[in-house]
């Protein structure tokens, strides 16, 4: 199977959807798109797993990377995809169309069209970018072949609604335990109950006031939640244990020690075990080619609240922004849908920059 990458955006992107490809199954759009991109005859391309790598080798001053995930969460009766509405008001609505595959149906029309672009260019398409991070295709190639994605500017396809959104925010998961003892409910004052001990952490996390900070020019705003509670053991016992999960979304002006530093300030007195942990990514828009693109964009540029794979291009020291068709409201949903004219809009924006 191969796509028609000279096809019409909007046609490329229902193409790209009506391929099941839910994360750990995208076997057969990575074949299709390894060997499209293989026809077009100016790229290199390169393949691990179900990551596909193609590049320009023009030796340009700058090298930009595009980068986008092959595969979808599951499918809710929401393939094939299918159109409603007519004209600019125009929809296209199935799994993937919004995350991601309108995004990167742009990017590999931008492979297949702009031959001779003024920036040498890298496309990676990655898998399991929507299950555990040890699974990323991103990360495996960060840490196989990092030269593969080197590069001076990154836009990586996640939906926004076709305007920057830059960096993302860290995130870390912390645990509390509190400790009790168990007794029988009726004679209650015997045992201390560990569930009512969570009463002043609680306390303190609705007491939480955001901090808003300002990073390269754009406010974020941070999180700290309780995600999860756990304890009990019997209608008729005294829970000895109680289990707090507690999610803090941090600014990327902070690293993992310092949100760990500011989290131990927070609940001083209690132990704190990290149970899942990822840094944010400043949004670089200072750099040359990111003033570039924002002014071919010509939207205001927002933040990106919540954690992306811009943070692997952050980790190699690549500035990286988010870019593409789509509300990032509508993924995962099983009304998920992107606009017609997001989608040709996003391309004229790439094609005009880098042509």
């Amino acid at each position: 199977m191969t796509l028609d990458l000279q096809d019409d955006v909007v046609s490329l992107t229902r193409a790209l959807c009506d391929v099941p490809s839910v994360s750990g199954d995208e076997g057969k759009l990575a074949d299709a798109v390894e060997a499209s991109l293989r026809e077009l005859g100016h790229l290199e391309v390169l393949r691990d797993g179900d990551a596909v790598v193609a590049r320009t080798n023009l030796g340009r001053d700058k090298r930009i990377v595009l980068a986008g995930h092959l595969d979808t969460v599951p499918i809710k009766d929401n393939l094939p995809t299918w159109f409603s509405g007519e004209g600019d008001a125009q929809l296209l609505h199935g799994r993937g169309t919004c995350d991601m595959k309108a995004g990167l149906a742009t990017q590999l029309r931008i492979a297949a069209t702009v031959t001779e672009p003024r920036h040498d260019l890298t496309f990676v398409c990655y898998d399991n970018e929507e299950v555990a991070s040890v699974r990323n295709g991103l990360g495996r190639l960060v840490r196989n072949h990092p030269d593969w994605l080197a590069g001076d500017f990154a836009i990586l396809g996640e939906p926004s609604n076709s305007g920057v959104e830059g960096g993302c925010q860290g995130t870390m998961r912390v645990r509390i335990t509190l400790r009790g003892k168990a007794a029988h409910t009726a004679r209650a004052w015997r045992g201390v109950n560990a569930i009512h001990a969570a009463a002043p952490v609680l306390a303190i996390l609705n007491a939480y006031e955001p901090r808003r900070p300002v990073v390269d020019g754009l406010q974020y705003h941070e999180g700290l939640n309780a995600v999860n509670v756990q304890g009990g053991i019997a209608g008729n016992v005294l829970p000895d244990e109680c289990v707090i999960d507690i999610n803090h979304r941090f600014a990327p002006d902070r690293g993992i020690a310092e949100a760990y530093a500011y989290l131990q300030e927070v609940f001083a007195g209690y132990d704190l075990e990290i149970r899942d942990q990822a840094p944010g990514a400043r949004p670089g828009l200072d750099q040359p080619a990111a003033a570039e693109f924002l002014a071919v964009v010509g939207k205001e540029p927002a933040p990106k609240f919540g954690w992306t794979d811009v943070a692997r291009f952050a980790e190699l020291g690549i500035p990286a922004v988010n870019y593409a068709p789509g509300d990032p409201l509508l993924a995962h949903t099983d009304e998920e849908y992107v606009p017609v004219a997001e989608i040709r809009e996003c391309e004229r924006v790439l094609a005009a920059w880098l042509r």
